[in-house]
């Protein structure tokens, strides 16, 4: 257990100092970085789609949250078709109006597996956000090993993707995912098999992540090998790591921060949420390595056995597996192989 550690001591403490580009914000706000080899400027600090459609909040609340964090510097919106039956997605489109969209850089995520399904997808997503494209769409939840295999498949959500950037209804293309950085690896390997160049990738990356099959560690270095634009997400594993009393919310904020992440998504469903998020970004300053691993050094024991990092040990945040028709319909070839007959 000590060897692990100091090996993930040593091996974060390389990443951090190999971290994105920053630059400072307007007025001192929030600081931007480089989007991997998009050259797109990108707030530090992403607003999370899912918490902005949560029922606790009006839609007054969610247009004025979206707003105040996009006059303070925050330019970076995360979203996904399925979020709270596309009630995130149309709060957005409502808070863009009024010449809001042209100040961020936005991003969507679809849940098809097939062409058909993830063109559909698409379509609805950008008539809910009330826009003719977005800036980044993301292959949502890559969470099994054969969902790279059904992503570049034969009539697969590749070719929508293909067909959706050459309508210009997206910029950038990315994918993400939870569960295991092999996966991620994987989607990887068969990119560069497939002669296809992802723009960005989303991860989980938080205190506990280090112990326990470890984004950071197995993750970030090929996906900055190969260019891509790093989207940390799960800082605080949507308030589970915060229940360890390990880390508070300011240094799994900052944690994330410190690795070489283009951008940390952070849900943001109040005030004080927001202004916790605006101020760490505001303020931050890379973490020294005796920081780092004092981090680390409180968190090993409760991250061992991933019962706080639950998107990794448990179905809990499997939105595709409890929805299996949001996928699409496996293709024709392996329903023939598959079948009894």
């Amino acid at each position: 257990m000590e060897w692990n550690r100091r090996e993930a001591l040593v091996g974060l403490g390389a990443l951090a100092a190999a971290g994105a580009q920053t630059s400072e914000g307007a007025n001192g706000g929030v600081p931007r970085r480089t989007l991997g080899n998009t050259g797109e400027s990108v707030s530090c600090i992403g607003l999370g789609g899912f918490h902005i459609g949560k029922p606790k909040l009006s839609d007054d609340e969610a247009t004025r949250i979206i707003r105040q964090a996009v006059d303070r510097g925050l330019n970076f919106l995360d979203n996904s078709w399925d979020y709270n039956d596309g009630k995130s997605e149309i709060r957005m489109g409502n808070a863009l109006r009024d010449g809001y969209r042209q100040k961020v850089f936005l991003m969507t995520k679809f849940d098809g597996r097939t062409k058909e399904s993830a063109a559909q997808q698409i379509d609805e997503s950008l008539k809910r956000l009330q826009t003719d494209h977005v800036d980044l769409i993301q292959f949502h939840e890559n969470i099994r090993f054969d969902d790279p295999d059904r992503f570049f498949a034969p009539g697969g959500a590749v070719e929508a993707v293909l067909d959706a950037k050459k309508a210009g209804k997206t910029r950038f293309v990315g994918f993400t995912g939870h569960k295991d950085p092999h996966i991620h690896l994987y989607m990887l390997e068969l990119a560069q098999k497939n002669n296809f160049q992802f723009d960005a990738v989303q991860m989980p990356l938080n205190v506990m992540d280090a112990h326990l099959r470890s984004f950071a560690k197995l993750v970030i270095p090929q996906a900055r090998k190969m260019g891509l634009g790093i989207l940390g997400m799960k800082s605080m594993g949507s308030g589970v790591i915060l229940k360890s009393k390990t880390a508070t919310p300011v240094e799994c904020l900052r944690y994330a921060l410190n690795l070489p992440t283009s951008v940390v998504i952070t849900g943001i469903d109040g005030q004080e949420i927001l202004e916790q998020a605006l101020q760490v970004a505001s303020n931050f300053k890379p973490l020294s390595s005796q920081q780092v691993a004092e981090i680390l050094n409180k968190t090993a024991q409760a991250a061992g056995k991933g019962e706080y990092e639950l998107f990794k040990t448990s179905a809990h945040f499997d939105s595709t597996a409890k929805h299996p028709e949001w996928l699409g319909p496996e293709a024709p070839n392996v329903q023939k192989l598959g079948s009894d007959t």
